[in-house]
This record gives C-alpha cells, structure tokens and sequence, in this order.
C-alpha cells in the first residue's frame, strides 16, 4: 500500500476503506512489538502538567511492554516553538524520530504527511477498531484522503480566559463576558496595582493565541473559519476591529511580557500579581500541579465575544518513514490509543481524551464541563496551535502579529497579513 491514496478515495472513513478492500490488515505498518529494545519518541512538553501528562502515559507504557525502554528526544518551547525546526532538520537528513509529537490538522498533513514522510496508519485504525473510537472531527483532523497518519491522544480547548478567584472576589470582579466588561474590569485592576492580563510572548505564539480568540470574537464561528480557509478576506473591517481590540487589550499586559514563556505568565495568576490569562486548557494542568482546585482557587469562562464556541487543538502522534524501532513505535501507538493511556495521560495534562469511551469520573470539573461543551458548541481551529491553515502562512503571520505587540499600527500590520496570506498560498490572489 502507498503512502497516499488516490484522489477517488478523498473523504473515504477507514471502515469505508477497508470494506472496498482498499486497505488490509496485516499490511504496512501492523508489526507487533517484541518487547525489547528502545522507542525514540520527540515531543516538547516539559511545563507543569504537560510533564506529568507525559510521565503518567509512560507508566501505563512501562507497564503493557516493560522491555522497551523510552528515550524521549524532548526540545523545550510551547506550540512546538523550538522543537518543530530541530524535528525538520531531523527528518530531512534522514535521521528522524522514532515517532513524533503533532498537531492535528494543517500542521500534520501539510508539512509532513502530503510531502510524504510520514507512515499511513490506516491498517493500525482497523485492526484495532479505533474507527468509532475518536470523534469523525478528529478522526478528520489526523486524515488525509480518508487514511489517518497519526493517533489523537488528547484534545484541548484553546482560547479559555482563565482567573484569580480570589483576586476577582477581592476587587468585586466578575468574569466579563464582552470586551466593554473586560476592559472596565482591567481599569479597576490596573488602578488597583493588578496587572489585568498576564501575557508571556517570548516565543510569539503566544501573541497569535491572544490575537486569534479576538479575532473570533469580532468574525464569528463561520467567517473565522472563512478566513482560514481563504474566503474570507483579511482586509475585512472586522479584521481592523480585531486589530484595534487587541492594542487595547495589549494596554492592560505585564510590561516584562517579551521576557516570558506561557507558563511564567499563567505563574503570576497563579501568585495573584495578574487576575486573567488567555491560554489553552494545558494552562490548567499547569494549576493542579501547582496544588490549585478548579472552581475554588481558579475559574475560567469563554474569551470575551467567543461564547459558542470551542477552539480544537488535537495532540497526536505520527511515525516517520524508515525508522529504526518500527515494532516498538507502533507499541507506542497502542498505549496512546488505548483508554489506559488517555485515562492517564489526560487528567495531568489539562486535556480531555480523544477517545470517546474514556472514565470521566477520572477527571475534575474543568475537564468534564470541556466534554459537553466539546460535544455540543461549535468548533473552531486554532492558528496559533497547528490546524487552521498550512504551516507555510504560519510564521508571516506569527511575525506580524509580533510586531503589531510593539507597533500598534493596525493598517500596517493588516496589510501585511494580506499580503502573506496571498503570497504563501492561503489566500486566493485578489
């Protein structure tokens, strides 16, 4: 079997596929562990609980094949910051992970699997009847031409604007639900000696994690998609608005936010120098490691304007081509698709499980109200995390925005976006 199907087969479920007999089990890459040797996985989780997450899933792996051992090829930087040029220079001399750490979406299949370097795991899916295991949402985020090349082990909600309760009860603040709100809690903050927002942007994906939530709550679920998907074009004045929102809300920030990574600045709601934080829900593995209670000692609510709305980003796991511990990257697979390795590896990190057969009685309340707004409000990607659009747009874009965070000039910035967009090929050409 091919690394890539042919274009008769696009959309195709991998039921659908191996009914047709298009794909067969015992093919490819279905070779059983033997129980011995190394796996090189490469990752980047190294913060608060995306380490535990990893930790725990490790165990769970020790325990269903304790002869291989892990070495873990981690590169420090949220969103992959860092790690995605060393995992490129890796994979392009010819010497690549055993099995890597990936974004679902326009991160995974635009950069590693339509150039095809990556393994189809299509033969893994049925043999293992993991088909209706994950939601067909996800299921399609880690799919090309209906065959799926990686495995989903968690899903987080991007863009929750998490706070201090205690701050927030000290100062008579309520979580504001539209930008008017937020910005009359941020003048009471300020004058306070609180700083409103903490932000940490050292990496500048984190100003891409700001400026998208804003920019969702001025366009909407379906014109946010749009601008992605390139039918919606940037020059839009609702772009502008988002733009001229965004240096406002940049006026409430820590002045050492250019010195910080994501999870120093989600530190200082955590000490109670800062009220707010706009982060994924990795954040909040972050906080229960450091001995926070969800909905005691720190709550959360929608980004200002984003109510409805769910902001997918999918941790998965992809196998290169031409490894060198083929069988023991596969028992890797197995664990992060089995319900003992998300049970295990969720709750620490701040996700929720990919799969939909999961224990939610292991998770806390944070995680399971997550599950029904994951089931229920409409999704949404996220730029700043891998799957809105392909990879080649992603840093004009990043560079942009982390410019805009100094210059404040919103015509430039927005004219730049455009032109980026056109130029990488997001965009259709005006």
């Amino acid at each position: 079997m091919g690394q890539r199907f042919g274009t008769h087969v696009r959309g195709m479920g991998v039921a659908a596929l191996a009914a047709a007999g298009i794909i067969t089990a015992g093919t490819g890459v279905l070779a059983q562990s033997p129980g011995s040797g190394q796996v090189e996985i490469f990752t980047y989780w190294t913060a608060g609980g995306e380490a535990d997450g990893l930790a725990a899933i490790q165990e769970v792996f020790a325990q269903q094949h304790p002869g291989i051992e892990v070495i873990n090829a981690v590169v420090a930087g949220g969103a992959g910051s860092n790690a995605n040029a060393v995992l490129a220079t890796r994979m392009t001399g010819g010497n690549p992970p055993d099995t890597f750490q990936i974004h679902g979406g326009a991160e995974l299949i635009d950069t590693w699997v339509t150039t095809g370097f990556t393994q189809s795991l299509a033969d893994f899916y049925v043999e293992r009847d993991l088909g209706d295991k994950f939601p067909q949402g996800i299921i399609d985020l880690v799919s090309y031409e209906g065959a799926p090349y990686s495995v989903p082990v968690g899903v987080h909600r991007n863009g929750v604007l998490w706070n201090n309760a205690a701050v927030l009860a000290e100062h008579g603040i309520e979580a504001p639900a539209d930008w008017d709100a937020f910005f009359a809690a941020a003048d009471t903050l300020k004058a306070a000696g609180v700083t409103p927002l903490a932000l940490g942007d050292i990496d500048k994906w984190e100003d891409v994690n700001l400026f998208e939530q804003i920019l969702l709550s001025h366009l909407g679920a379906e014109d946010y998609r749009g601008i992605w998907a390139g039918t919606v074009p940037w020059t839009d004045s609702r772009v502008t608005d988002a733009l001229t929102t965004f240096g406002r809300v940049l006026d409430y920030v820590n002045d050492d936010h250019a010195t910080l990574t994501w999870d120093q600045a989600a530190g200082k709601v955590l000490d109670g120098s800062a009220a707010f934080n706009v982060m994924g829900d990795w954040a909040k593995g972050y906080f229960t490691a450091n001995g926070w209670a969800p909905g005691s000692d720190f709550g959360w609510s929608p980004v200002p304007g984003t109510e409805g709305t769910f902001t997918v980003v999918t941790d998965s796991f992809a196998i290169p081509l031409d490894i060198q511990n083929q069988d023991n990257a596969i028992a890797w697979l197995d664990t992060l698709a089995s319900v003992e390795g998300q049970d295990a590896f969720n709750p620490k990190k701040g996700s929720i499980p990919a799969r939909v057969d999961a224990d939610t009685s292991l998770y806390d309340a944070y995680s399971q109200a997550a599950m029904v707004d994951f089931g229920n409000l409409e999704l949404v990607p996220s730029q700043a995390n891998g799957p809105a659009t392909i990879p080649a747009f992603l840093t004009p874009f990043t560079d942009a925005v982390n410019v805009f965070v100094t210059s404040r000039d919103v015509a430039a910035t927005q004219t730049a976006i455009a032109e980026a967009c056109v130029s990488t090929g997001a965009c259709p050409a005006p």
